[in-house]
Parts: C-alpha cells; sequence; structure tokens
C-alpha cells in the first residue's frame, strides 16, 4: 500500500471519529502525519485532489458531500475509476490508469483503490 493510500484512509478516520470536519482539513493531517518532513508530499495536488473529488461528490461514506476541490480532472478520473472498480474490482493500479488516460500516472489510482477495498465509497 502507498503512502498517499494510507493518507486516505487515515484522513476518513479522521472525518469519522469527529477529530476534523472537513475532508481538506483531514487530508492536510494525515499528509503532514505520514510525511512529516517532506513539505511537497503533503501538498501533491493529484492523490489530494483525487480523494477530494470523491468526498465532493459525496461517494465518500459518511462524508457529506461539499465543495472541496477545485481540480476537475483528477476528480474526473476519481470517478471513472470507480466505475470500472463496479465492473471489475480486481483491476490494479495500473489497469485503472491505463484504461483512464496516457497522462503520466501520479497516485490517483492508490487513493481511490483504498478507499474502494477498505469499503468506504458509497
Amino acid at each position: 500500500m502507498s503512502k498517499y493510500s494510507e493518507i486516505a484512509l487515515h484522513a476518513v478516520k479522521l472525518v469519522h471519529a469527529n477529530v476534523v470536519t472537513s475532508p481538506v482539513n483531514a487530508w492536510a493531517e494525515a499528509s503532514m502525519l505520514f510525511y512529516p518532513n517532506n513539505e511537497s508530499s503533503q501538498k501533491k495536488s493529484c492523490p489530494k485532489s483525487s480523494f477530494l473529488g470523491l468526498c465532493e461528490e459525496g461517494r465518500v461514506k459518511n462524508i457529506n458531500a461539499g465543495s472541496y476541490t477545485k481540480s476537475k480532472d483528477n476528480k474526473a478520473y476519481a470517478l471513472e475509476a470507480l466505475s470500472l472498480l463496479r465492473v471489475n474490482p480486481n483491476l490494479s493500479e495500473k489497469e485503472l490508469w491505463n484504461n483512464i488516460s496516457s497522462k503520466k500516472y501520479n497516485q490517483q489510482m492508490h487513493v481511490v483503490l483504498a478507499l474502494f477495498k477498505a469499503d468506504l465509497i458509497s
């Protein structure tokens, strides 16, 4: 499991435990935990935007839909990955990405797959 997978899972736990109320703040707190000395990794936008895009659409269990990200692309990638996983839940991160985009992969599918496998997707 990648660190970004772990960040996504921890961020959901923070919101579910009412430690923070916003998925934006939950991601920030979780990313500091997993990357305490690496600010660029804490702020890496692609996995963060994928997570926040799923939250924004109300697709993460027990996190209210809202306005959490300005990213259209990473949100769209995450939502498309969910559609693919519903058809074939055995797809890997690489297989998901290859079905979605020809751009350079940047950890988005690790986030989606971690949430899906943890049954945190609604």
